[in-house]
Parts: structure tokens; sequence; C-alpha cells
């Protein structure tokens, strides 16, 4: 009885992003998902600034660098393969199966909770080895470990949301994730002011104030599920592993979790020849990884958007629809990626005096960012061919495309290239020549897979 309900509610409201104007749906659905990408990444953003500012250098490299990319390594993986229940709960909506939601959404929270709390304990007993095998300075190692030891205690509530957003995005509602995230962006920012600036708690209070706004925004997502009249609404006595859908949740997501892994292995190599050329440099790509992150949370809140339209189109058996809204999300990333690329390259330096006042380090950073900056649009190809592919239950040999273009390419690069000229420069080289390497995989793979999907809407075999 209560599915036929749920039933009868999908029916007697429509699916727009099975049915309406595409480039219009995409846009309704990309501008709260790139939003509220951008307040999440406030949330660290905001300890870099404030730490920067009132505390110094050390401590800026502190909550940056080695740090990011141990969290990045962590949460990624989780994000990745939390990414699998996104893709499964959005194929069952398009197909109106409400007890296939339903299993899907109680094995997700079921995994967010145990993995939570699993990871939580292993991840604070590897944060010291981990920062000594990456060359973290010396003078920096004692803060980082201080920060990511309170930012790990936290982390069942970065899992809760993740999956909870993702959730809501899959059944097409990218609103709400991003409201909550808005309500603790300004939690996390007053926070940071009062105990950084006032209580002088340095990276300590930065962290407490982001894994407390964290739990809230894990709060908000958990109870805005458990009030939901539509088919996804969680029933948290219910929680639990369901055999098949977590075997589809391992399949699609795990691909991409370890794909996350390996972008995050590469760049811990990377940060660790970084961290040889000092203080400074560390700081500096700290900063420019904030700046960085402009293109990343909008290239990647393309990528979303398009798993879920593939992936409500491909249970619906929309096949023509699915090819165009591809298409058009890939014109969108990519023309996206050309305008953030000259604005960046054009403010850039001011962008740099939000996070320091070094002179040195402001130069290092407006270097790295000529380097990378250009290279933005090719990986457009990356994000949405690869988003697309997701959003078909396609994510192995895309993982491996990426793994080898992207992750292992760098690791060679560093390994045996970097040693014949060890600069900056060349670090930095590896970044756009993995991007366009890449990119031209996907071009290929993508064009050869799309004729296994007829160009018609009509109901037909895959």
């Amino acid at each position: 009885m209560e599915g036929w309900m749920c039933m009868q509610q999908v029916e007697n409201k429509e699916n727009q992003i099975i049915s309406g104007v595409i480039w219009k749906q995409l846009l309704i659905f990309f501008f709260p998902i790139v939003l509220g990408t951008f307040f999440q990444q406030i949330y660290n953003t905001a300890d870099t600034v404030v730490v920067g500012r009132f505390v110094g250098t050390e401590a800026l490299a502190a909550v940056g660098g080695s740090t990011s990319q141990i969290i990045n390594l962590i949460v990624g993986f989780f994000t990745g393969l939390a990414s699998g229940a996104t893709v499964v709960i959005s194929q069952n909506y398009g197909a109106k199966n409400p007890d296939g939601v339903q299993k899907a959404l109680r094995t997700a929270y079921a995994l967010s909770i145990a993995g939570g709390l699993l990871i939580s304990i292993v991840s604070i007993l590897l944060t010291r080895p981990l920062l000594e095998m990456i060359n973290t300075p010396s003078d920096v190692i004692n803060l980082s470990e201080t920060y990511l030891c309170i930012y790990f205690a936290g982390l069942i509530f970065v899992f809760i949301y993740n999956v909870g957003a993702g959730i809501l995005r899959a059944v097409g509602d990218s609103r709400r994730p991003l409201y909550f995230l808005i309500v603790c962006c300004i939690i996390n920012i007053i926070l940071d002011l009062v105990l950084i600036v006032f209580f002088k708690m340095g990276v300590a209070g930065a962290a407490i104030a982001t894994t407390f706004s964290q739990g809230v925004s894990a709060v908000l997502v958990t109870i805005t599920l458990c009030r939901s009249t539509d088919m996804f609404k969680l029933h948290l006595s219910k929680i639990r592993l369901y055999v098949q859908p977590m075997g589809m949740i391992l399949k699609i997501g795990l691909p991409a979790g370890l794909q996350s892994a390996m972008y995050s292995v590469s760049n811990i190599i990377i940060q660790s020849s970084l961290n040889t050329f000092g203080t400074e440099t560390v700081a500096a790509w700290t900063a420019f990884s904030k700046i960085d992150s402009l293109y990343w949370m909008i290239s990647g809140a393309f990528g979303i958007a398009i798993t879920t339209f593939v992936g409500q189109n491909y249970g619906a058996r929309k096949f023509g629809r699915m090819k165009k809204s591809i298409n058009i999300c890939l014109g969108m990333d990519f023309g996206s990626s050309v305008v953030i690329s000259v604005l960046l390259l054009i403010f850039g330096g001011f962008a740099f005096q939000l996070f320091t006042t070094d002179a040195q380090v402001i130069d290092i950073g407006m270097k790295i960012l000529h380097f990378m900056a250009p290279a933005y649009a090719a990986f457009a190809f990356v994000e949405v061919y690869s988003g697309a592919l997701r959003g078909t239950g396609d994510v192995v040999l895309p993982m491996l495309m990426t793994c080898g273009g992207i992750c292992a390419f760098r690791v060679i690069w560093i390994l045996f290239i970097l040693p014949l000229n060890n600069t900056l420069e060349m670090i930095v080289y590896s970044y756009p020549i993995s991007w366009i390497l890449t990119g031209l995989l996907y071009i290929l793979y993508y064009f050869k897979k799309r004729q296994q999907f007829p160009d018609t809407d009509e109901p037909t075999e895959a």
C-alpha cells in the first residue's frame, strides 16, 4: 500500500528531468549544485582565510597543502563510493520503482554510518605517519596533525551529509542541499572568527568550526529525508544493508571511489615534491588550490547534473533525450571553462591577496595560475563524459582511463621526468598535459559507446 501511494505521488507530479526543456532543466538543476559546492568550499576556505590572516604563513600551510591532500584522499574515496547510490536511486526514480529507491536509500545511509565510524578511527591513527611520509615541513607538521585529528573525528557527519545530499539530487532536488550549506557556511565563518580571532585557538579552532558545521548539515539533510512524503522518505528504524542494492552501489561506486583515491594519491606524490620547495611554496599552492576550486566546483556541478540527468533518462528509456542532454551539458561546461580561465588570469593577483600579504607567496601562486588556467577547457570532456557514462552504469573502463591518463601519468612524470629538471614549473606541467591526454581518450570512447543507444525516446532494449 505504501509503495502504491508513493507511485501515485510520482505519477501525479511530472518529472521535468525526463520531460522538460533540456537546457533549462540542466541550468535549474546546475545552479543550486554549483552554489552548494561554493558554500561547501567555503568551509575550508574560511579556515584558510582566517588562519592565513590572523595566525600566519605556517598555519596557512597547515590547513592546506598536505592536510588538504590527505582529506581529499579519504573523503574523496567515500564520496566516490556513495556516488553509486546516487546512480542507483536516480535510475529507480526515473523508472518509478519505489521499492528500489527505498532499498538503495536505506543501504546508502547504513553505509555512511558504518563507514564514517570505521574510517574515522583508522584515519586518526594514520594521520602522523601520512604527514611524515609526504615530507610535510617540520614547522607545519604538528599543526597539520592537530587539524586533521579533529576533522577526522567528525567524518561521520561528512559522510552522512554527502550521501543525503546525493539522494536529494538523484531525485532532482538540488535546492535544499544548497540551503543547508548556506546555513552551515555562515555557522562555520562565525565560529572561525570566534575561536581563532577572539579565543586564539589557531588551527584547532578552525577544525572545530568546520566539524561542528558539518554536523549541522548532516542533521538537516537527515531531517529533510525523514519528513519527505515522496518515495525517498527515510525511515531511521529501517536503515540496513540490502544485498542487491549494495552490490549495485559497490559495482558503480567502487570504481569511482578508487578513481578519486588515485587522484588523491597522485596529488599527494606531487604535494610531497612541492613540500621540498619550502613553506612559501606550500602556502602558495594552498592559496592557489582555493582559487582554483572556483573552476572545479563549476565543472564538478556539471558532472553531477549530467549523472542525474542521464541516470533518470536511462531508467526511463529516453535515450535520444539522454544524448541531447550530454551534448548540451558539454557545451555549457566548455564555455564556462574558457570564461573562468580568462577571469582568473586577469584577476588572479587580487584573489591571492585574500589569503596572504606575503609578496613571495603571491608571486609563486601567480606563476602556478598562469600554467594551469589556460588548460581548464580540456577537462570539460573528462568531467561531462565520465559523469554521463556513470549515469548509465558504465564505470570500469572510464575509471581505468582516468586513473591511467591522469593519475598514473602524473606519478610517472614526477618519478622520471621531474628529476631531469627539478623545478616548480616542471611539477605544474603534469596537470594540463594529463587533462589533454585523458580528454582525448574520453572523446574516442564516448563516441564509440553512444552507438549502443538508439536516437529515439521510445521504450526499447539497451
